[in-house]
């Protein structure tokens, strides 16, 4: 089998508002890819959309080899959602919705006690499982949809904003629950949470005007960063002109940028030509001059420069 999740060039209008563009996408066993996008950008239609529940205006996709729209049970058996804001029955408790969701979906009575447990146990429901779901903080809530979308244990999971409305302890739980179930399934997370992405996704998509305009690693996306790459170096002020002079004479460093100069030190930044790795040339460097060096470090770049400088410039060539 190929990719477990399939879109081709799938498009959605509302109106004259063109939400989705003709959005292509894959997604291997073994992947977790990171969905991002401003608010507006198509995320949740294009989700809605891969899962069957909404219907594309064009294209098609697929789950796990099944069509969306031609073979929807085999599709949706294979697969688990938790959409944004995901409705819950407010009159029952984790348990009921749970056991009713399970006898639905139809697990054998054989193994549904062991299919809830687990999934219980994975999103740390033990504690309100008899409690009305209504009664509930927006986080439990969260997770009782988290463990609805688990519950099957399909190969292929699509959550949209899986850590809405959880606390800093709660979202790192399902984080690594993420990871640890990466292995077997194919999963898409679309988040606006930036550090999320780097996380847990083995792969990120951004999509802006409901189009993609970028796909790659984490590492692939910040090497767009201007100074990824780059050393940042903190030394004596005293000694600026020596350093700047010694970096300035090396092949591999573009240039020699001055960022600030406080409390008698100075912080420069070497950039290195053409995405040279230069750390270790750098500090061979300093080491020549006999500078004493209070800081050196490489510059990865940052998810939401990357984040940022993509999206407003695709709205730039949209709107221009």
């Amino acid at each position: 089998m190929g990719a477990l999740v399939e879109a081709n060039a799938l498009r959605k209008t509302f109106g004259s508002i063109t939400a989705v563009d003709g959005i292509s996408l894959s997604v291997d066993k073994g992947e977790v890819l990171g969905f991002l996008g401003p608010n507006g950008a198509g995320k949740s239609t294009t989700m809605k959309m891969i899962t069957g529940f909404l219907e594309p205006d064009a294209g098609s996709s697929k789950i796990c080899g099944f069509d969306v729209e031609a073979e929807p049970l085999p599709a949706k058996s294979r697969l688990g959602y938790l959409p944004e804001g995901a409705p819950l029955y407010g009159e029952m408790t984790p348990k009921s919705l749970l056991s009713f969701a399970a006898e639905i979906r139809g697990i054998s009575r054989k193994t549904r006690a062991a299919r809830i447990g687990s999934a219980v146990e994975k999103t740390g429901l033990d504690d309100v499982l008899d409690q009305r779901i209504e009664t509930l903080s927006k986080g439990y809530k969260r997770r009782v949809g988290l463990a609805l979308a688990i519950l099957h244990d399909p190969p292929v999971l699509v959550m949209d904003e899986p850590t809405d409305g959880l606390d800093p302890n709660q979202k790192h739980h399902v984080r690594e629950l993420i990871k640890q179930m990466a292995a077997e399934k194919a999963i898409i997370v679309s988040t606006h949470i930036l550090e999320e992405v780097e996380a847990v996704c083995t792969r990120a998509v951004i999509i802006s005007n409901g189009r993609i305009v970028a796909d790659g690693t984490a590492d692939d996306l910040m090497r767009r960063v201007p100074y990824h790459g780059a050393v940042a170096i903190r030394v004596p002020a005293k000694t600026e002109k020596t350093v700047v002079a010694a970096l300035s004479s090396h092949a591999a460093i573009a240039r020699v940028e001055i960022i600030s100069t406080v409390n008698g030190h100075v912080d420069l930044r070497a950039i290195p030509a053409d995405g040279a790795a230069i750390a270790t040339d750098v500090a061979s460097l300093l080491h020549d001059t006999g500078v004493t060096v209070s800081e050196l470090f490489v510059e990865r770049g940052r998810l939401d420069e990357v984040f940022r400088e993509i999206t407003t410039s695709e709205e730039g060539t949209r709107n221009g």
